[in-house]
Order: C-alpha cells, then sequence, then structure tokens
C-alpha cells in the first residue's frame, strides 16, 4: 500500500522525514510524489531545484523510513497547484498543451529532473520503484487525436533518455484502459486507474449516494491489464474544498473511517495489489491555502484522526497476508456465502487461504444486520457462528473473514474477527485479533492445544472435530490467551488499538538494548509483545532507560513518563506593529514610469484580444499573485463610465480607482472566475491627465484536465474594457506584478511566493526590513479607514522546549460589520519572509493557518507580516489575530533546521 504525499507542500525538508515515519508507522509501504514543474522552471531554458526544492532529501529520507517511492514528475500534475504544474510562460506558447506539438517546451524540465530522479532509482541503490510520465491522460475534446499513442511514447521516450529505467505506470482517470501494457506506441509497463466515488461534496458530508460503491473493478481489470498487478494508482483518501467551500472538517467526515473500511476493503476484494491513496499529506497550499484534503495526517502533521488508526490497522493486515497477493478474485453478490440476501460478499480464493470481503448489500446502510457465514474450509463447510445465533454487521461498515489461514505452521481455520498482525518469535507465535465493540465474534484453531485465559475474561470455548473454538464479546477490555505452547492470541477492540501510543518512529536491538524512537501525547505504558529476547535487559524509549517488568507469558513492560512542558505563546496585537501604506498607487505623485508598458499588439495566447494591447500578466511574464494595472488617458470631459471585464480565477477579486478614488470592487465569490462591470465616473475636467488603477488578486492558473482544451492558458489579466465615448487607444497601459517577473529576485522561497503589491516588490515581506521610519503604533486590529492596502510588521520570540513537536497556527477572527454583512478585505500572511496564508474574509472558510517548525523558528526571533487590503470605501480592519497550539507532543524525532530565510536587502530596480 502506498500514499500519496506532496513535498513541496511542506517546504521544510527536515520535516519530510516525520512524515514518512508516519506513514511507516501505519504500515505503509510506499509514497507516491509529485514535483511541480511550475517551482522549478518558472521561467523557459532555467531550472533549479535547490533548497526547499531539492529532492535529495526526500530519497534520504524515504531510505530511512525504508519506504519505496513512485515518482510523479509530469510535466503536468494536476494535483490542485496552479496551472496543474505548468510554468506560466506556457501561456505565451501556441501548440495544444499535452498533445506533440508542446513537447519542445518539456525537453529541459524532463532531462533535467528526469536525471535527478534517476539517481535515485533502485537499481542505484535507491528508493525509487516507479514513475508515472503523465497524469490522468484521459479524457479530450473531440477535434484532437485522443489518447494520442505517439505523444505518450514521446513522453517515456524524454524520460528514458533521462535515464529513467524504472518501469513507467499510468493513471487512467477512470478504467477506461488506455496505454496498456501491449497496447503500441504510448503502453506503460503498469496500467493503473483513479477512483473518487464519493466526489468532493463536502457540504454533506453524511450522504453516501446509491450505486457510488464501486462493483466493475475486478472485471475491468482483468479485461484491460490482466498481465499487470491490479493498481489504483490514486484512490480517495479525502476531498479538495475549494474558496467559499464548507471546510475540511467536513471533508474529513465525508471520508472518514468508515468510508476506509467500506470503500477499501472494496478495493481488496478486487484483489488491489499497488493501492495508492490520494492524499495522505497535503499541507499548503491548494484550493484555497489550505490542502489538509480530510487525510490520515493532518496539516499540522497530528495523527489524531481516527482515520488514521483505521488505516493501520487495514495496511497490517495486507502486510501480514501474504497469501492475498496470490488469492484470485470472485464476483461480488448479494447473498452468497451468508444466509441473508442484505449481505454482499466477495470471495478471494487462494491456494489454501481464502479471503471474505462482506458489507451490506445496500452500501450506504445504517443499519446493522444480523448474518450467519457459511464458507468451505479445510475441514469442510463451516456454519459461523458455531457457539452463538448470529455475527453482526453494523451500517456503514465492513469486514474481511479469514479461513484457513496460515500462522506459520499453525491454522487459523477461521476468524470472524479481523486480523491486525501476526508474528512468529521462535516456537512462540502471536496473533493480534479485533472487532468492534459489542461485536460477537469467533474463531477456530485447527488441532489448538489446552488454552488458559491469561487476562481479562473467559471466552465460550467448545472442541469440534479437530478444532479449539473461540466465541466472545468485544469489550474495551482485552483478553489475551495462551493456546497450547506456542500461540499468545489478543482479542481487542479496534477501539483500544486506536487509543494506543501516539506513534513508534524506529525500533533497534543492539546487544541486551531494545531501542524505541517514538512520541506520546501522555503517559503511556509501552508493551514489547514479542520480538524482544529473553536476555534483553534494558529498554530505551527517546534514548531514557524504562523500569520494565515482563509478566509470566513474557511481555516487556515499561512505561513513558509524559512530562508536561512549559512555554508561552505571544499575545500577536500586542506586539508593537510597524505600518506603511502598500497601495502608493493611488497618491497623484506616484510615478509609474518605471513600470513595463502593457505595449504587446499580438498575443501568443489563445484566447484572442479584445483590446489594442494585451493586458494579460503572462504576457508580460507576471504569473502569480497581485497584478496592478494603471490606465492613463487625457479627459474629454464627457467619460461617464468605464466597463470592465477583468479574470482572476474562482474566488479572485479587484478594486478600481480614479486618481486615488474608489470606483467600486469585485469582492469575488466561490464560482466567479471573471467578472464584468460598469462603473460610474466623476466628473473629470477636460484636458486633466487621469489614471485608472485596477488592483487585481490572482487565484493561480486553471488546470489542464480535458486535452485540446487548454484551460491552463485561461489568462489572468483585463479581458476588455471599454471608457464611454472613448477609443479604447485613448488609454495607455501599464502593469507590474512581482519584480521582475519570471526573473523572480527571491530563489529561496521560489517563483510563487510573491506578487505585485508595493511592499512585496520592495522585499518588505522578508525579515528585518528597513521599518525604522515607519510609522508605529498602528495595529491591524485598528486597520484602515478607506480603500487601499495596509502592511503591517513585527518581530517575536519562541522558546519552544526542546523535544516536543508542538504544532503552531495564525487563527483569524471572521468579522462582520453589522452583524450580519461580512466586510470585505483580503489578508496575506508571511513568516519569516514566506507567504503562508490568504485569508480572504468574505469568501472563507479558512481561518486557521498552520505554519511548521522550520519556517517559525521555534528558538528565536521571528518576522510576521501581514497585507491587509480593504476592497470597500469604509475600509476594514483584522478584528483579531492569534498565535495557537494544536497538540502539545513529547517527541523523540530530533532537532528541526530553518529553511532558508534569506532577510531584506534593497532590490535593485524596485519601483
Amino acid at each position: 500500500m502506498v500514499y500519496v504525499l506532496n513535498i513541496l507542500r511542506l517546504p521544510v525538508p527536515s520535516l519530510w522525514l516525520d512524515v514518512l515515519q508516519k506513514i511507516k508507522a501505519m504500515g505503509y509501504t510506499g509514497v507516491s510524489f509529485y514535483v511541480d514543474w511550475a517551482l522549478l522552471e518558472a521561467k523557459q531554458g532555467y531550472f533549479t531545484a535547490e533548497g526547499i526544492f531539492d529532492l535529495n532529501p526526500l530519497f534520504e529520507a524515504a531510505a530511512a523510513a525504508g519506504l519505496y517511492l513512485l515518482a510523479r514528475p509530469g510535466p503536468y500534475i494536476n494535483a490542485e497547484v496552479s496551472g496543474g504544474g505548468f510554468p506560466g510562460w506556457l501561456q505565451r506558447t501556441k501548440p495544444l498543451l499535452r498533445t506533440s506539438a508542446y513537447l519542445n517546451y518539456t525537453t529541459n524540465y524532463v532531462q533535467r529532473i528526469g536525471s535527478i530522479i534517476a539517481k535515485a532509482r533502485i537499481t542505484n541503490g535507491g528508493p525509487v520503484i516507479l514513475l508515472q510520465p503523465e497524469n490522468e491522460y484521459s479524457q479530450s475534446t473531440d477535434d484532437v487525436v485522443f489518447p494520442n499513442g505517439a505523444y505518450f511514447q514521446a513522453v517515456e521516450d524524454q524520460y528514458r533518455a533521462a535515464g529513467i529505467v524504472v518501469p513507467f505506470i499510468s493513471n487512467d482517470a477512470r478504467p477506461q484502459g488506455y496505454n496498456t501494457p501491449g497496447s503500441g506506441n504510448g503502453s506503460v509497463d503498469i496500467y493503473g486507474h483513479d477512483g473518487y466515488p464519493l466526489g468532493f461534496d463536502c457540504a454533506n458530508p453524511y450522504t453516501w449516494p446509491d450505486g457510488a460503491l464501486p462493483t466493475s473493478y475486478g472485471a475491468l481489470h482483468k479485461q484491460q491489464s490482466p498481465s499487470t498487478p491490479y493498481s489504483l494508482v490514486e484512490f480517495q483518501g479525502g476531498s479538495f474544498d475549494p474558496w467559499g467551500g464548507s471546510g475540511f472538517n467536513n471533508c474529513l467526515a465525508l471520508l472518514n473511517e468508515q468510508f476506509q473500511r467500506v470503500f477499501y476493503k472494496n478495493n481488496f476484494g478486487f484483489g488491489v495489489t499497488l493501492f495508492n491513496i490520494y492524499m495522505t499529506f497535503g499541507g499548503h497550499p491548494g484550493g484555497y491555502t489550505s490542502y489538509d484534503y480530510g487525510t490520515v495526517i493532518a496539516e499540522d502533521r497530528t495523527i489524531t484522526r481516527e482515520k488514521y488508526s483505521e488505516a493501520k490497522l487495514e495496511a497490517n493486515f495486507l502486510k501480514a497476508s501474504p497469501a492475498y497477493l496470490t488469492a484470485v478474485s470472485g464476483n461480488y453478490s448479494n447473498g452468497s456465502f451468508v444466509d441473508t440476501k442484505s449481505i454482499a460478499t466477495t470471495q478471494l480464493m487462494g491456494d489454501v487461504t481464502n479471503f471474505y470481503v462482506i458489507r451490506h448489500a445496500a452500501y450506504n446502510s445504517r443499519v446493522s444486520t444480523n448474518y450467519r457465514l457459511i464458507v468451505p474450509t479445510s475441514q469442510g463447510y463451516v456454519s459461523i457462528p458455531q457457539l452463538s445465533s448470529t455475527l453482526t454487521l453494523n451500517g456503514r461498515d465492513s469486514k474481511i473473514h479469514v479461513t484457513d489461514y496460515d500462522l506459520g505452521g499453525l491454522n487459523l481455520l477461521y476468524s470472524t474477527a479481523e486480523l491486525f498482525t501476526w508474528k512468529k518469535f521462535g516456537s512462540k507465535t502471536i496473533l493480534v485479533l479485533y472487532g468492534g465493540q459489542n461485536e460477537t465474534h469467533e474463531a477456530a484453531i485447527l488441532n489448538g492445544g489446552e488454552y488458559s485465559v491469561l487476562e481479562g475474561a473467559s471466552p465460550q470455548s467448545q472442541r469440534i472435530d479437530n478444532g479449539l473454538v473461540i466465541n466472545w464479546q468485544v469489550t474495551f477490555e482485552r483478553k489475551i490467551i495462551q493456546i497450547g505452547d506456542d500461540l499468545l492470541l489478543y482479542l481487542l477492540a479496534s477501539s483500544i488499538i486506536i487509543k494506543a501510543g501516539y506513534l513508534v518512529r524506529t525500533v533497534s536491538l543492539k546487544d541486551r538494548t531494545l531501542a524505541i524512537t517514538g512520541d506520546i501525547n501522555r503517559t503511556t505504558t509501552v508493551e514489547v509483545i514479542g520480538g524482544a529476547p529473553v536476555g534483553c535487559s534494558t529498554l530505551t524509549f527517546n534514548g531514557e532507560s524504562l523500569t520494565t517488568t515482563r509478566n509470566s507469558y513474557g511481555i516487556m513492560i515499561g512505561v513513558v513518563d509524559f512530562k508536561p512542558s512549559k512555554f508561552a505563546l505571544p499575545y500577536l496585537v500586542g506586539l508593537e506593529w510597524r505600518y506603511i501604506d502598500s497601495l502608493p498607487e493611488l497618491l497623484p505623485s506616484y510615478d509609474d514610469s518605471e513600470w513595463p508598458d502593457a505595449d504587446l499588439v499580438t498575443t501568443s495566447n489563445p484566447n484572442n484580444l479584445s483590446t489594442p494591447t494585451s493586458l494579460y500578466g503572462s504576457d508580460y511574464g507576471f504569473y502569480t499573485g497581485n497584478l496592478i494595472f494603471r490606465g492613463h488617458f487625457t479627459a474629454l470631459g464627457t467619460e461617464e463610465t468605464v466597463m470592465l471585464r477583468v479574470q482572476g480565477g474562482e474566488g479572485f477579486g479587484y478594486s478600481v480607482f480614479l486618481d486615488g478614488d474608489l470606483l467600486g470592487s469585485w469582492p469575488g465569490n466561490s464560482t466567479n472566475a471573471d467578472y464584468n462591470q460598469t462603473l460610474d465616473l466623476p466628473p473629470i475636467t477636460q484636458g486633466q491627465s487621469a489614471v485608472i488603477t485596477i488592483l487585481l488578486d490572482t487565484m493561480g492558473f486553471d488546470e489542464n484536465q480535458e486535452v485540446g482544451n487548454d484551460e491552463m492558458k485561461a489568462p489572468r489579466g483585463i479581458l476588455d474594457y471599454a471608457l464611454l465615448g472613448r477609443d479604447q487607444s485613448a488609454v495607455g497601459w501599464k502593469l507590474t506584478g512581482n519584480l521582475g517577473g519570471e526573473n523572480y529576485r527571491d530563489i529561496a522561497r521560489g517563483p510563487l511566493n510573491e506578487g505585485g503589491l508595493y511592499a512585496e516588490r520592495q522585499g518588505y515581506h522578508l525579515p528585518s526590513p528597513p521599518s525604522t521610519y515607519w510609522e508605529s503604533g498602528k495595529k491591524p486590529t485598528e486597520g484602515i479607514s478607506s480603500a487601499g492596502v495596509a502592511f503591517y510588521t513585527t518581530n517575536f520570540n519562541l522558546s519552544m522546549p526542546v523535544g516536543y513537536d508542538i504544532p503552531l497556527s495564525f487563527l483569524f477572527t471572521n468579522s462582520s460589520t453589522n452583524g450580519s454583512a461580512l466586510s470585505n478585505y483580503r489578508v496575506q500572511l508571511y513568516v519569516n519572509g514566506y507567504q503562508f496564508g490568504k485569508y480572504v474574509n468574505n469568501i472563507g472558510p479558512q481561518t486557521s493557518f498552520p505554519v511548521p517548525e522550520g519556517i517559525l523558528n521555534y528558538r528565536g526571533i521571528n518576522y510576521l507580516a501581514l497585507s491587509l487590503w480593504a476592497l470597500d470605501a469604509k475600509g476594514a480592519t483584522i478584528p483579531d489575530l492569534k498565535l495557537v497550539a494544536s497538540a502539545v507532543i513529547q517527541s523523540g524525532y530530533g532537532p528541526v533546521e530553518l529553511s532558508p530565510m534569506p532577510p531584506y536587502k534593497p532590490r535593485v530596480g524596485a519601483y
């Protein structure tokens, strides 16, 4: 089993191992990772992969964690990143994207990234075992050749030329059978597809639509690619949430542990052997600023969600069950192997061991259904349970029952309780079974010897034929049963496993010392139930020796004390703030003579111009963040209105000013990618030089999922304008975005970190700006009284305790003006120069912005900057801003290195 991790959403390389160890601790064996072309070749021909963009720390961390890697470098990746990973300069290219004609533009990137990945391939001793050369190449318009085998082959050839020798794998967006092995040009080595059966309807977190459970995956695999392992290369592990969405807590409720139990086990019923779950850890940003995605690991890297524990239960079962890999999936059918049509069963038939995936026939049923299991075993057909009347399947649940399961020479004849894991230590085997609270379960051990209850209440038992049958009701109290001399059986409730110690990172045995590293969030009892030799005398946790005992059945027990930590977080509002106007373009004296002229009369963008010169930001090398346009004209005195059609992507907004006075704003919403409005002009004196200033917040480029549409090339800027009574040519335009455009100045933080606000162009968002002579005492909670942009800075110290992981977040208070109407303002949050939040008060939903250690200096000074853009004439304030801790975890992870934080220095050519 594999999980998706986008490392570039966690720009702290020294934390990558932290996340990978948490994935490894779930029992997973691999991770897939994206590479974002737009971050590495922001200017055509100039490739850089250094600092936070260097992949080598990922390869080292994966090797240290013991995980394989599936590389997904694109060039197109989708992934809810700007342009789907395409760099902005592709907006200036003529060829259709994701067709053969555009491949000249990908050559440099693929050669460079391919050679980096090739060095980490498994044949070189690295962790990379697979590469995916395209992403969801599965849909097109009707006017292009699709699927185009020649194009797909050319992408593969580029990677082979770069040194990639590992197998290629595909991910059809749905099981359509494109580019399967042996299909000719463009065929891959392993065919795979994706599945998002519940979609992305987080607004209805408890709705599972009828018919959403896949039932044909197994049959389609046998038709489309029977010679390759069945691979689900992306299967739903959460959901994105758009601007104005309902929030990731709803996504977590929709794609919770019940979803995992029903849908993942359904996939196991199809015999899936490469199971890659999207996402594991989302991080920042995507959708809106957060990309938490409702995953097993939260955006702040905590693992307290129940779905983390459920994933661990399922993954460890598969790891412990080699017979699953060769079992043949049967048909999905209602009533088979059970005594009721209300239960559906899929049998996986092995040489000896069989698996039975049980779920409700109406998969979304909330009722509890009683049933009996009637299955063949090596001892003939058995009707189960034998010692009680029925089993019970609760609503929105699924179980895997096993028969003739090999426990290293012992035969588990059957078990209705699910198997977590088993292990043989010398002559003794330890088996862990679990069930839901208050469920009745039964297991039979063929030729099981005499048994004794070592802990907990005694189960029912009876010898039937050659088997020892044990029947019990699941309670919070665990049961430990010794069967003969060679089997120790643990009977647990799934919730007991969920509430176990927070995290075990590594275990090593040297001489007579068993050394564990891990994390705890409360005083924790450590039990070594197998693997600790009798002669092992010392147990350590994070380097500290524990006082240990051994009970009568060999379990080594020690207690790790949680030591409460003391720390203080700053009261942000009470800090000393500095203020500067970040929209000086509104001042009558402002000089924009150094700005780029918007003077291109043609565009290579497929969206034809409706203006005399291009007002598309990308035509001038501006691809991210805020754009500012200034239109100069000499008035005739007859101008009454200005019409504007502006495009910035879903969630965008803009404000329009005439000679510094607000004409109006589009505050944005969750659906409009562009907006057309006509604004009234005040009287303008004939002969007066006038300036229209437009501040536009762009929200990234569209993804490019459908070949032939070139959605990514939808421009950001002014699509059309009309000054009533005047020719368009009467207005001469200048524009700016981030200083230097694609020749961006902050190489360390990357090309998408800053936009075109005055403070950003000057570099004032970086640590230690020249703020001594800025206005002091003016706080963001006081705000500004008119439309415009305020820029605030402050410093604070942190002195967080060593040996703890304490995730921190900046928390905004959502505001309203009169108790009902939301104030229209936007805030950008900069922490030590890194943009780590865009708060849009009138759209939301995000108010909490986690910032990891490594971006925050946990033991030193931190620089905080806020831009406050008021879109309303009355201005805006930030009601409150707090720095809060989401957890206190005593951790053995070790020190976290700071990401590069070059400070402010005067920028040559800044305007």
